[in-house]
């Protein structure tokens, strides 16, 4: 590459960082809230209760967002909108209550094997964030997620319900997990993410890929890659993270806002 296109290439980043920078402002305010599946947390301000609610609730948060914030909202009403003392505290047949439970395709079966296996989780792991933080590297999460994946179902489980639960070691882009793990960890004033896990860098996130942040993705050229999977997520966190090392998910606000809100 010559100076000239060196020095062209090095303006249109710093147009484009400047750009979406200006969008994670626009998008990263409380205004985001409502109409986003990270609301349903938001209704609680205990950390366990808000990992849960927000585990949950990123689980099922896949089709059309009122539909997911709709039976979030149902997950939370079924657990006496305790979810924590419900994890902890419900007997076989408080899981009854359940029965008729569905979200595309998951359902009451999947939901009873989760809030078990979570049980498990906070009583014999240290909890949600122990089991992520233990098994993060220095550069990544991807290889964190996989390892909860195992101790997720390491209790005797349906097979059905391990579809649930995103692999991205074995290519998936694994979206709402890292969206769960950008509520959890990511650190700022603006009132979106809660920024309860501090045993975990934000510099470590990917942010999460699906269709509409994939589009605009490429769009940018910030991947080449055509499907939305865990080679297509290496890329576009390499890309994220020249533009800010220590905190590159941010802008997962603007990629998102600008391909729903702005059919940009």
């Amino acid at each position: 590459m010559n100076k000239k296109s060196a020095a062209h290439n090095f303006l249109v980043d710093n147009e484009l960082k400047e750009f979406l920078d200006s969008k994670v402002v626009q998008y990263n305010n409380s205004d985001f809230i409502h109409s986003d599946p990270v609301s349903i947390p938001h209704r609680f301000s205990d950390k366990e209760d808000i990992e849960i609610a927000g585990f949950l609730s990123a689980t099922i948060a896949w089709g059309k967002r009122p539909m997911i914030i709709k039976n979030a909202s149902k997950m939370m009403d079924l657990m006496g909108n305790s979810p924590f003392d419900f994890v902890m505290n419900h007997q076989s047949n408080d899981l009854l209550r359940l029965d008729g439970f569905v979200h595309r395709t998951f359902n009451s079966k999947d939901l009873s094997y989760f809030i078990t296996s979570l049980k498990n989780i906070y009583e014999n792991h240290g909890g949600l964030e122990k089991v992520f933080s233990q098994y993060v590297a220095d550069d990544s999460i991807q290889a964190a997620i996989h390892e909860f994946k195992k101790v997720f179902f390491s209790i005797d489980h349906p097979v059905r319900t391990t579809k649930h639960v995103s692999d991205p070691l074995k290519g998936s882009a694994a979206k709402r997990l890292n969206m769960m793990l950008r509520w959890f960890v990511r650190k700022d004033n603006c009132g979106v993410d809660f920024g309860i896990w501090d045993t975990i860098s934000p510099s470590v996130l990917s942010c999460p890929l699906d269709v509409h942040s994939g589009n605009m993705a490429r769009k940018f050229e910030l991947i080449s890659r055509k499907q939305n999977d865990a080679k297509a997520l290496f890329e576009l966190d390499s890309s994220l993270r020249s533009m800010d090392k220590n905190d590159p998910v941010k802008y997962d606000f603007a990629l998102f806002g600008l391909g729903v809100f702005e059919g940009f």
